[in-house]
């Protein structure tokens, strides 16, 4: 076993209140595709870049082109956890791990039994009228075609924060709140890139940052112990 899994491994073996942030790289051995990786959906050809489908904007001004990419890109069907979802969620049910912070919207983690995930940017497992905010199964608008309309004759959309919208306050203060009070913090398959999310690491207090990550983040010189690769052939050796 490599040293920086054995440390790790023993890292948890002391820990009490653990803290995992993750992001895109958690869902990929799950066959659901990292938006900044090389094969990921930024790098991949479309009539519009996703940073402006996947806009406030956009949706408003052009649903039909901002629905056939979300059901074509972001909707994955068969996806189930991997190894790193179940691993999380065992160390919940073991009392040492005390939440979940996730940039994803696939549910992925509370398919695995993880009970306190706090996603950031909102869950594609959940959707609602804008006009109304009535609920809707997440079917109403993952399959078929064209706008999905309410009854109300609203537009119904993911319970997703596109871009230029504001992450939920409630949501950002529990995750400060976890952060502060965890002994460690695990952070896993994220560039680090991307704000306000990634600065939330900044609330961390303890000694024992952990950077589980394929490649290099802006944060790497701050990490008390940095394990490269893929996060669940990594968890799983714990």
């Amino acid at each position: 076993m490599d040293q920086a899994v054995e440390t790790l491994k023993k890292w948890v073996e002391e820990s009490r209140s653990i803290v995992f942030f993750g992001g895109a790289g958690v869902s990929t051995e799950s066959g659901i595709p990292d938006f900044r990786s090389v094969d990921g959906l930024y790098n991949q050809q479309w009539a519009y870049p996703p940073e402006t489908i996947l806009s406030h904007t956009f949706f408003e001004r052009d649903p039909e082109e901002f629905y056939r990419f979300y059901r074509a890109k972001l909707v994955v069907k068969g996806a189930k956890p991997n190894a790193a979802h179940l691993w999380l969620a065992r160390m919940e049910r073991e009392g040492k791990l005390t939440a979940v912070i996730t940039q994803n919207i696939d549910g992925l983690h509370q398919a695995a039994g993880s009970r306190e995930v706090l996603e950031l940017h909102g869950s594609t497992l959940r959707c609602y009228c804008a006009r109304c905010r009535k609920s809707y199964p997440p079917s109403y608008i993952n399959e078929g075609t064209g706008v999905p309309r309410c009854d109300c004759g609203g537009i119904v959309r993911p319970d997703v924060v596109l871009y230029e919208e504001a992450l939920d306050q409630d949501i950002l203060q529990r995750s400060v709140m976890h952060i502060r009070g965890a002994d460690m913090l695990i952070i896993g398959g994220t560039s680090l890139n991307v704000y306000p999310a990634a600065g939330l690491i900044n609330y961390y207090r303890g000694n024992r940052l952990v950077l589980v990550n394929r490649g290099v983040t802006p944060r790497d010189s701050e990490a008390d112990l940095i394990v490269r690769g893929n996060i669940g052939q990594v968890f799983s050796q714990l």
